[in-house]
């Protein structure tokens, strides 16, 4: 009760405080620059410059506070000691180019990269499709995209359940192996398996993007024209050509900002191996790989900080890439 009283009072307070700085400072700007008297057209025009400075200008300090200053503050912590003092160069991106943990989180990574954004947006694309279709299509949409509202750590709890082991003979619990015992087969330690442990943990993640892409690209399937569509219907076109030939190729744009925006998500992806394998068994990836060096243990500031960096400089390219295509597609 403490926690959810607590919880209640910071939300009023932020409103509170939101509320009482745009209301005061347009009231302090109003007063300092009086629209009317023989300077009203100047007055007026100050004030346009200033407001919405006064609207961006805490948000501006916040990313400076906690997005630019961190970002500068890692790359000093990489290039010092484990305990943040000493001035010991580039050792730590020594280290990692030497490191088979490294080695084996960069790996795993690029198979997510590989696997979840094409799983999801192809899920995506065909639930779009299908559920603009049939009658019940906005009741099929809200399950397929529940899962979105779901944290990390709680899709994690959950497949892991799905795939939990018994001892052969023991009643199974595992949805999975449950499923699999039912027709005669032994039950496997899933989340144990050489390289088939990371696409089981995968389909976590293609879960609850799937219904990301879902609402997206039906959004866009929808934008598209309709007398193209008649069009290529009276042409005779069926089905597969249409939605293939047609309706795809009108909507690349779309596909691909969905695309690198799981891809962002995908070279940030720490809760689900952390709740589900920790890292072990060989699904070591960058983000997990970098809380370990940081937190855990002794902590390594300067190897955590290294590997933080690491994984900025992967997802900066497909960031800009993302924006930068983004506004393309609005204008």
């Amino acid at each position: 009760m403490q926690q959810l009283l607590f919880a209640a009072g910071t939300i009023v307070a932020g409103v509170f405080a939101c509320v009482a700085w745009f209301w005061g400072s347009n009231f302090v700007l109003d007063t300092l620059y009086p629209v009317r008297g023989p300077q009203a057209a100047r007055n007026i025009a100050r004030t346009n410059a200033v407001r919405p400075w006064l609207f961006l200008g805490p948000a501006i300090l916040a990313l400076g506070v906690y997005l630019v200053y961190p970002v500068f503050k890692s790359i000093w912590l990489s290039l010092l000691d484990a305990d943040g003092r000493d001035f010991i160069g580039l050792d730590n991106y020594r280290w990692l180019v030497a490191d088979s943990k490294f080695h084996e989180s960069l790996f795993n990574n690029m198979l997510w990269l590989i696997t979840v954004p094409a799983m999801a947006t192809l899920f995506g694309l065909i639930a779009a499709q299908l559920t603009d279709r049939i009658r019940w299509g906005n009741f099929a949409k809200s399950l397929i995209f529940m899962p979105m509202a779901i944290s990390f750590v709680g899709a994690g709890v959950i497949w892991k359940f799905i795939y939990d082991y018994r001892a052969e003979g023991q009643e199974q619990i595992g949805l999975l192996n449950a499923i699999v015992t039912h027709f005669g087969f032994a039950p496997q330690t899933w989340l144990v398996l050489p390289i088939w442990n990371s696409f089981f943990l995968m389909m976590v993640l293609i879960w609850i993007q799937t219904g990301f892409a879902m609402v997206i690209l039906s959004a866009a399937l929808r934008g598209i024209p309709e007398e193209t569509i008649e069009a290529a219907i009276l042409d005779g076109c069926g089905p597969w050509r249409l939605f293939f030939q047609i309706k795809v190729p009108q909507i690349w744009g779309t596909i691909a900002v969905v695309w690198t925006t799981i891809t962002i998500t995908v070279l940030k992806v720490f809760d689900i191996v952390f709740v589900m394998t920790n890292g072990e068994w060989g699904t070591q990836v960058l983000a997990n790989f970098m809380y370990t060096w940081m937190f855990k243990g002794t902590p390594d500031y300067g190897r955590g900080s290294a590997i933080a960096i690491v994984i900025m400089l992967l997802v900066t390219p497909i960031m800009i890439w993302n924006i930068r295509n983004a506004r393309r597609e609005m204008q």
